[in-house]
């Protein structure tokens, strides 16, 4: 699995990130940093083939957009707040899904906010890879709950 180091990415980079936004935990972190191994291997900046998912979390521009929608009611103030927090002024945001990782977490965590269901259990690598299908990457997503993707998430899990 080539890309950045699983322990890495999540101690210095989900981790943190999530308890900025108060939407931290074990089960998060697994989820976010699996999530980031199964779309992109934690390797690729941009979808490959040409496609147009951004980032390690590989997060569509039109996805980013209705989330940025999404958080501007007012139940949602206090997130767009903290995620504004990961921007930088001078890059379009949905630019940054690229290199800004502190911004691509948060959005790829914004993602599953939105979904009612709780987050599996930290430790279920099988609960967390069928939770990011259904939420993250859809039933209309090319990715499938398979033992390929189920084990990005039990690497996630053991980092």
């Amino acid at each position: 699995m080539g890309g950045l180091d699983p322990s890495d990415l999540k101690w210095r980079v989900v981790a943190p990130v999530l308890d900025r936004l108060g939407l931290g935990g074990a089960a998060a972190v697994n989820l976010l940093t699996g999530t980031a191994l199964v779309e992109s291997r934690a390797a690729r900046l941009v979808q490959g083939g040409g496609g147009p998912a951004l980032g390690m979390w590989q997060m569509e521009p039109a996805t980013h957009d209705a989330l940025w929608r999404m958080m501007e009611d007012a139940a949602h103030a206090d997130l767009q707040t903290r995620v504004r927090r990961m921007t930088c002024s001078d890059i379009p945001r949905v630019r940054q899904l690229i290199g800004n990782l502190r911004y691509g977490c948060a959005m790829a965590r914004v993602k599953y906010v939105f979904d009612p269901a709780p987050v599996p259990d930290a430790r279920d690598a099988d609960g967390l890879c069928a939770y990011w299908k259904r939420v993250y990457n859809s039933a209309l997503g090319a990715g499938v709950v398979d033992s390929v993707h189920v084990a990005a998430f039990a690497a996630a899990i053991a980092a």
